[in-house]
């Protein structure tokens, strides 16, 4: 189970997460979680430049490690990027010190303040440590970024126009989008994305990437 729409009793118990962004204009912010993937975030690369939309990417550190090039184009044409931990920790499931080191190990990898858990699982003490550690030290605070509108396009079970549906009736100005660059998404995501650039370019929105 899980919410397409954040409701705003949950991000009231989180409230020093980043869950939309203040806006007073028409700017949505998409971002793609589990990449770099050698097939699926070329074309997400793809599909950005032609609507000249800027995104987010909440990188693997493991996936940075063996697609530097990829994570390298990224990052050349104008987007921003995020740690996603380095192997995709459930940090409900793992202890405090092995969550953090982790996220540390994909930080060698990714040059980013900006963090999102696997997920969206992250205990208090976790998130305590990460937002308000020494950045001498750890190269922290890191800024934990969740999200307003979950596309669903990990769900096997729904269907393409479902995933669609679920971004152009909830998304609205300072909306931030969770899409992934995987294998598991690649389906949907082939279908959603390019009509989600029209339909929003036709309202006038502009996309833009999370500042660090």
């Amino acid at each position: 189970m899980y919410f397409v729409k954040t409701p705003w009793w949950l991000r009231s118990l989180y409230p020093k997460l980043t869950w939309r962004m203040p806006v007073n204009e028409k700017k949505l912010f998409l971002t793609f979680d589990d990449g770099p993937e050698i097939t699926a975030t070329p074309f997400v690369l793809d599909i950005l430049k032609e609507y000249n939309a800027k995104a987010t990417f909440f990188c693997l550190g493991k996936n940075v490690a063996s697609h530097p090039n990829i994570y390298e184009r990224i990052l050349a044409e104008g987007h921003a990027v995020g740690n996603h931990t380095f192997k995709h920790l459930n940090g409900w499931k793992v202890n405090n010190k092995q969550y953090i080191n982790d996220v540390m190990e994909a930080a060698k990898y990714i040059d980013s303040n900006l963090f999102r858990p696997p997920y969206g699982r992250i205990t208090r003490f976790q998130s305590a440590v990460l937002q308000s550690a020494s950045k001498t030290a750890m190269q922290l605070p890191f800024k934990i970024v969740m999200w307003d509108v979950l596309s669903g396009d990990f769900d096997i079970h729904i269907s393409s126009e479902k995933c669609l549906s679920n971004v152009i009736n909830y998304a609205q100005a300072g909306s931030i989008i969770v899409f992934h660059d995987s294998v598991k998404a690649f389906t949907h995501l082939q279908y959603v994305l390019p009509k989600v650039l029209i339909h929003f370019a036709e309202k006038g929105f502009q996309f833009q990437n999370l500042s660090h």
